[in-house]
């Protein structure tokens, strides 16, 4: 139990100095560390995505805390964005959970391994979208809202690599679009949260500490852990070349990928 939680304290450290670093959802990299570490210990592989999948989303709603009141400090966050597309995004996300649910994990598998090829080729190229217009009507917000959610609870991420390029796209300042990214996440990680418990909930192979989809060892460590690693990420931002580490880290995600799907071949 001490190894296990030991392990889940890594990927918790891992994942929030990166998010802190490079600005990335830290589920990028704490669902595949989920995967590999469930699956050493006996996960069924039925369920094995839908655990990593819900234990990610339970997790940043502990992240996205600290990091949308630190940006909100700063004035960096649109509470008017937030309140105008919180309803499609709680829609969404919970439905996404809902069909994620209803998918094998071989399916969540190639979904996840596609996307993390998609982020990567966005960081490599560094295309950032021309601001060429104002944000949608309540209608629109609502369908955008609904597209993030139900996108970020299909691969456990808290929306930031969907948003922030809508926002930008959409005349928002950038160092707002990141802070409004931030606090969205929040009601992104609660109703996948919610989702993925109530859609687990009666599955008969959940393995020990577990609630619904969400593992509650894993949740621990890595809330824990993550909170205090992402300042460090921060800190080390303004010192580093980043944009360089980021095409690094676009390379380890096109690894990641591959290794993920070509897994489901051989």
């Amino acid at each position: 139990m001490v190894t296990v939680l030991i392990a889940y304290c890594g990927v918790g450290a891992i994942a929030g100095f990166l998010a802190g670093l490079l600005g990335i959802g830290g589920g990028l990299i704490i669902v595949p560390m989920l995967v590999y570490i469930m699956g050493a210990q006996g996960v069924s592989s039925e369920i094995l995505m839908h655990m990593a999948l819900g234990t990610s989303m339970a997790s940043i709603m502990f992240t996205s805390v600290s990091s949308f009141m630190a940006h909100h400090k700063r004035g960096a966050v649109k509470w008017v964005v937030v309140r105008r597309i919180v309803i499609g995004i709680f829609s969404g996300t919970f439905l996404g959970s809902c069909f994620a649910a209803a998918m094998s994990t071989v399916f969540l598998k190639c979904f996840f391994g596609i996307f993390l090829f998609v982020v990567a080729t966005q960081m490599l190229l560094n295309k950032k979208p021309k601001p060429t217009r104002e944000l949608p009507g309540n209608v629109g917000m609502f369908g955008v809202g609904n597209v993030i959610g139900g996108v970020s609870s299909l691969v456990g991420i808290g929306g930031g690599t969907l948003s922030v390029p809508f926002m930008v796209w959409c005349n928002i300042p950038v160092h707002q679009a990141i802070g409004t990214s931030a606090a969205i996440g929040l009601p992104i990680a609660v109703a996948g949260t919610i989702g993925y418990i109530y859609n687990g909930l009666s599955h008969a192979s959940l393995p020990a500490y577990s609630i619904g989809y969400i593992n509650l060892t894993a949740l621990l460590g890595i809330a824990i852990i993550s909170i205090l690693t992402a300042p460090l990420g921060v800190r080390l931002a303004h010192k580093l070349p980043v944009d360089k580490l980021k095409r690094i880290f676009a390379i380890l995600l096109y690894v990641i990928g591959s290794k993920m799907l070509i897994g489901l071949i051989y």
